[in-house]
């Protein structure tokens, strides 16, 4: 009976280590998609985080390089601006457990989601959607090694 107790108390220790290792900085740095066809630095911007777009297969030209211009963008004065390095993402707040009410810009095509993202296993999960969290998408992310 004894030797269970302790066991469960090392479990717990255990248990709470590893959910400490996610804390609010935890996004923090280069992430590449588990599709590996975007890439995004996430840093704190002021109270909350950001993210610059480093490269996406679709923002770039077919030479894998050359970066498109924003065409897309709603607000006419940004058309000509080029996609590669602006700040896609901007305003997720950590709660605690999670960060939400972040707006993340879509280049290719001109629009705006609500996102939320999570840590889970040492990957970030990125949600993206318009109104409700249900009407979403979810990609998953891994720390990129260059």
């Amino acid at each position: 009976m004894k030797t269970a107790k302790i066991l469960f108390l090392i479990l717990l220790l255990m248990a709470s280590k590893i959910q400490a290792q996610v804390n609010e900085k935890s996004i923090v740095g280069v992430w590449e998609s588990d599709k590996k066809d975007v890439r995004m630095e996430f840093f704190k911007d002021g109270t909350s985080y950001s993210a610059k777009l480093l490269w996406g297969n679709l923002v770039v030209e077919k030479d894998g390089i050359t970066s498109k211009k924003d065409s897309k963008n709603p607000d006419a004065r940004l058309r000509t601006r080029n996609i590669l390095g602006i700040i896609s993402l901007t305003g997720l707040e950590w709660n605690g457990k999670e960060y939400t009410n972040g707006k993340i810009y879509d280049p290719p095509s001109g629009d705006t989601y609500t996102c939320k993202a999570w840590m889970e296993d040492g990957k970030l999960h990125l949600r993206g959607y318009l109104g409700i969290s249900l009407l979403g998408k979810t990609v998953t992310w891994h720390r990129y090694k260059s």
